[in-house]
Parts: structure tokens; sequence; C-alpha cells
């Protein structure tokens, strides 16, 4: 049954994310990138300093360090309600963020990439998402295969909320992401969409993340920047199918979806015997 929502609005620092690599690079770009969606309704920011695009090479943890602590300080004083969100797999990035002010750990390998994040997010008592990603992001998407990709990526969610749980982190601090687009085809993709209800079943939030996406390029033959359509048709898919946390580019037209879709869904069916038809 779906619900509430929350919207995650993407603050790449970065020279080649896929869709603004370089756009928000300066920091200063960046911090008034963040205000301004979070003046359009994002509950979260989501600041990160490594692409994961496919093919993305990693950062060393000093230039990503050199990228993003320096936005959440300006984030964190900035005053806006949102929180702050570091999107990182390396425990030291982490730790630095969320002395910045960050109070949320994005991590795109589920703990897996640095396993000590995952102590870390018990120690402070702040909230991580986890995410399903086959591989990682420089080989993710070459030939990727599953036997049934959402009893797969079930499987892994399950696993990883099973380890975060056991390094000390409660599982009602922990938001699930299937990862669409990180080591999947177009067509699993969709059965991931379709059948994201069976992921929701795992009882924790769900997170999708299919702003912009080649997939939806791949469907409509729209430039990356001209994919707003399709995300917020994925979005709206995924809110009826249970997903509530909704990670975009593009905050404030996607907001206005999903909150008619909520409405839609949440108004009572009714019949009004004294209505006529027009015609």
């Amino acid at each position: 049954m779906a619900g509430e929502f929350l919207l995650m609005g993407v603050v790449n620092v970065t020279p080649d994310s896929f869709s603004d690599g370089g756009r928000f690079l300066d920091p200063s770009a960046a911090v008034a990138h963040g205000v301004r969606l979070a003046g359009e309704g994002a509950a979260i920011l989501d600041i990160g300093g490594e692409s994961t695009r496919p093919g993305a090479d990693p950062v060393p943890a000093e230039e990503e360090l050199r990228r993003v602590v320096s936005v959440v300080e300006r984030l964190a004083a900035a005053g806006t309600r949102s929180r702050l969100s570091i999107d990182t797999s390396k425990a030291a990035v982490a730790r630095a963020a969320l002395d910045a002010g960050a109070s949320y750990v994005n991590d795109v390998t589920a703990f897996r990439g640095d396993p000590a994040i995952a102590g870390l997010v018990a120690e402070r008592g702040v909230e991580c998402c986890l995410m399903h990603m086959l591989g990682e992001p420089r080989t993710m998407q070459e030939d990727p295969r599953y036997d049934d990709v959402v009893s797969d990526v079930k499987a892994f969610l399950e696993q990883r909320l099973a380890f975060a749980v056991g390094e000390g982190v409660p599982e009602e601090r922990v938001t699930l992401d299937p990862g669409i687009g990180f080591g999947k085809t177009l067509e699993q993709n969709l059965e991931l969409l379709r059948r994201l209800d069976e992921i929701a079943a795992i009882g924790r939030p769900v997170l999708v993340g299919t702003s912009r996406k080649s997939f939806l390029g791949k469907l409509t033959g729209r430039d990356v920047d001209d994919r707003l359509a399709g995300t917020i048709a994925t979005n709206v898919l995924a809110y009826a199918r249970g997903a509530s946390v909704f990670r975009v580019h593009d905050v404030a037209p996607v907001r206005d979806a999903l909150t008619v879709a909520a409405a839609t869904v949440a108004a009572p069916w009714t019949t009004n015997p004294t209505a006529t038809t027009r015609s």
C-alpha cells in the first residue's frame, strides 16, 4: 500500500556524472543547487564526489574528501530543513561528512566496498541506504545476468540488511535500493519496477533512482536532459508498488506528480448515485 514519500535531491560534486557532471563541481555552485532543491521539496540532499555511472573509474579518498566536505559544511550552515546524505562507499569519506553535518549514508556497495562504514553508521546513530549493484561501476554493465533478477536482488538486500543489523545498525534506520541501472539490462530494470512490491515486502523503506537513466533513453529515444517524463512515469509506478524514497535530479515536477499520485491512492472510492454521464 502506497503512503507518504520522501524526495532525495541529487547534488553531484563530480566532473563526470552521467547527467550533470561538471555543472556543480565548484562548491558554491553545488551549495546553491542544494539550497534550490531543498526549496523545491527535497527532504534529503544526496551529496556525492565519485561518479557511479557505468564505466566510471574509482576516485581516491583524498579527492573525494576535497570535493564533498566543504559542500556538506556549507549546506549544513545554510539552514535548510533537508537532511544531508553522503553518497560514498568509503568509511573515511563518510566519517568526515558526518563530522561536517551529514546524517545519512548512501552506500551503493551496501557496505561491501568498505565494511567499516557499517560500524560507523551504528556508532553515529544515523540512517543509511543499502543498494544492490552487480560488480562495480567500471564493469557492471558488461553482460549482467541473473537467475531471476527480482529474487536475486531481494536475496542480496536481505543479506546486506542482516549484515548491517549484525554490525549494530538498527533495522529501522535502513532503507533498501534495488539499484535500477546498476548492472541491469533494460528488461531487468523494467522487471524490477514491475515487481517492486516483492522488494518492499522485505519490510524496509524502498528507494528508487531512475532519474534520467539510460534505460529511459532506450525506451523513449530521448537525450539525458530530456527524460523528465520517463522519470516521472517510473517514479509514480514505483510509488504505487511500494517505494517511498525517490532519488531525483528534478525535485519540483516529481514532487507534484507524486503528490497527485499519493492523493489519488489515499482517496476513498465512492459511487455517486446522482452522477450523470455527459455526452
